[in-house]
């Protein structure tokens, strides 16, 4: 699902809590039976209260009394603090106007998203499709690789060179350029081929285990050493423990089509 930033002038509407001091705190009348009570003079819509309450249902909320008596007390205090901020004149602050104007674009965007889902749902089929196709992608071994990482083809050589007079492959690798292998002897850990850049991923499928590649392995970061370590079969997860991740990752390119879809269609100028 599409994440819209929520800012801090929709709290109240968004049904968090809002403490007000014990100082400040006046006695609360109840409103009649049916109706909705008023700020100064100022009725709270039903409205509100009603879309709070499905909110706060839809995740597993109870909507009972004393539920709705909580939240009709946020909005009374919503109500009082939106009035004296009206009252100082924030409302014609340019930033809050920025603000608000933004709020309700988002919320609008959210509204139309969450409907073109609605209509552009994602099969079960595809869900299983895009999950064979990630586990193919990923190949059936995984290897334990190491690599020393220099910005020239003398500077590897040189190392690949110490390596043969006995060197600790580790010791050496405190002077790989990687920051996050260096420290740790090299170790880059498990990994499939395809999370490597081509050139070493095929210096490394190549290599028997306890091996390093006896000649520098060039890529767009520099020149490589790389030891394997250890090959096993690839650990993929089941399809229902990803099922959810799946389902999000294709809903939010789908919306990417969507707006993509739209922003063909607008005149940008």
């Amino acid at each position: 699902m599409i994440r819209l930033p929520a800012r801090s002038l929709l709290v109240f509407a968004l049904g968090l809590s809002f403490t007000v001091p014990a100082s400040a705190q006046v006695e609360k009348k109840p409103a009649p039976a049916g109706s909705m009570p008023s700020v100064n003079g100022k009725t709270i819509p039903k409205s509100r209260l009603d879309f709070i309450v499905k909110q706060r249902s839809a995740q597993g909320q109870p909507d009972n009394a004393e539920t709705r008596r909580a939240i009709l007390d946020n909005l009374i205090s919503q109500e009082v603090v939106a009035q004296e901020a009206e009252r100082r004149g924030f409302a014609k602050n340019a930033d809050v106007r920025a603000q608000l104007d933004l709020a309700r674009q988002q919320v609008l965007v959210q509204a139309l998203v969450q409907e073109h889902l609605k209509t552009h749902s994602v099969k079960d089929e595809e869900l299983l499709a895009e999950y064979n196709k990630v586990k193919a992608s990923r190949g059936e071994k995984e290897y334990k690789a190491r690599h020393i990482l220099v910005d020239k083809d003398s500077e590897a050589n040189e190392i690949i060179a110490q390596l043969k007079k006995g060197a600790k492959f580790e010791d050496l690798a405190k002077q790989s350029k990687d920051p996050g292998s260096k420290d740790k002897g090299g170790d880059l850990d498990w990994n499939p081929p395809g999370t490597f850049v081509k050139p070493f991923a095929e210096a490394l499928t190549k290599l028997e285990k306890g091996k390093y590649t006896e000649t520098p392995v060039q890529s767009q970061y520099g020149w490589h050493v790389i030891r394997l370590d250890d090959v096993r079969s690839a650990q993929f997860p089941a399809f229902d423990s990803v099922k959810q991740q799946i389902q999000s990752m294709l809903q939010e390119r789908e919306v990417q089509k969507f707006v993509g879809e739209l922003r063909a269609k607008a005149k940008i100028q």
